[in-house]
């Protein structure tokens, strides 16, 4: 919303402003074990209050900036905020007061935060053009003051943490989670920061080129732009889905339907046409809707809560450098490929979904 106009404010080109953010994305992937760390020790309000703040800042100096290289600095400011205060923070702090029962927590704090962008991009869009970028992101800096930081304030304080000397390691991992000590705790890692480094490549590609991708594939162009407004009610869709019928289920079979959903849209509106680039949409919504949950829930149920912020930082820092990379090379790949890139992020969600079955079963999680 504000990239275009900060660009030609600053002089600079568009794809610059974007290369700033990428840098904020790439921050935040450093940050987000250490703020993990810092939540698993001392509970979420104090950290989140904190991120408030360096939110606030940040955004007061992106408003401030006047070169490129100060919007570079600012970006990166924004990158150690967003590191340390965003899904990942805010479910490691209900992790760090509710332990095993946070799954309903986590799924309704992604159902609110699945309205962000309905009211944030028309927001920012009337922002700026009746105060311009800058009086955008003051306002933003202010709310972070105003709303945020009392909300965050009203959390409830973390006890001590019982698991807090052993914390990280593959015991403390398993100790209240479906997998052994050893060396599962290491595989099933691996296995799932690749499942979520290839969502979040796939989600953000998505969201960088839906209209251009539904325009190879034979869609005109306002076709395209009112069939992309789907994602955001299809994710709604998945998180309710998730909330009301799949929370009866293991996280980790709710995940690999997820998974599937994208591979399946992708493949129906490559074989039929854009007449199922509805279908394709949809699917696509509700299947990244519900992973956004499964990278909250599925490690904790994996790996129990003792160490979930650091461990959720690491398996989350693939993503990040994945969803800085992915409007790039999935520009590069839909300039080869046209409506063939689809084929490419298909096959990249049936590897996610190959990994999630390489994980141990729900059923074998619990023998008798």
């Amino acid at each position: 919303m504000l990239a275009e106009p900060m660009a030609r404010d600053l002089g600079v080109a568009t794809p610059t402003v974007y290369a700033a953010f990428s840098v904020a994305l790439a921050v935040s992937a450093l940050v987000g074990p250490g703020a993990g760390r810092l939540i698993d020790h001392h509970g979420g309000r104090p950290v989140l209050m904190a991120t408030n703040v360096l939110f606030a800042a940040a955004l007061a100096a992106l408003g401030l900036v006047q070169n490129a290289l100060a919007l570079f600095a600012a970006w990166a400011l924004l990158g150690v905020a967003m590191g340390s205060g965003l899904y990942e923070a805010a479910f490691a702090s209900l992790v760090r007061l509710y332990g095993q029962r946070s799954r309903n927590a986590i799924t309704g704090i992604t159902l609110m935060a699945g309205f962000a962008s309905t009211v944030g991009w028309p927001l920012s869009a009337w922002l700026e053009s009746r105060y311009g970028w800058r009086g955008a992101c003051f306002t933003w800096a202010g709310l972070h003051l105003l709303l945020g930081l009392p909300l965050n304030a009203v959390l409830p304080t973390a006890g001590p943490h019982p698991d807090a000397a052993s914390s990280g390691t593959p015991a403390a991992a398993a100790a209240a989670g479906d997998l052994p000590p050893g060396r599962s705790v290491w595989v099933a890692s691996v296995l799932l920061a690749f499942v979520f480094a290839a969502a979040w490549f796939i989600s953000t590609a998505m969201a960088a080129h839906l209209p251009r991708m539904m325009q190879a594939a034979g869609a005109s162009l306002s076709v395209a732009v009112a069939v992309g407004a789907l994602v955001g009610p299809a994710q709604v869709a998945g998180r309710l889905l998730e909330f009301g019928l799949l929370r009866h289920v293991h996280p980790l079979l709710s995940a690999r339907l997820a998974a599937l959903a994208h591979p399946v849209g992708a493949i129906a509106l490559l074989l039929g046409g854009p007449a199922l680039a509805p279908l394709f949409v949809v699917l696509h919504g509700a299947g990244n809707g519900i992973l956004t949950i499964a990278k909250g829930t599925l490690p904790l149920a994996l790996f129990g809560p003792a160490g979930y912020g650091a461990r959720q930082g690491w398996l989350m820092l693939p993503s990040r450098v994945a969803q800085a990379l992915a409007p790039f090379l999935f520009g590069i790949v839909i300039d080869s490929l046209q409506a063939g890139a689809l084929w490419f992020t298909a096959g990249l969600g049936l590897a996610a979904f190959a990994a999630l079955l390489a994980l141990r079963s729900p059923a074998s999680m619990h023998p008798s």
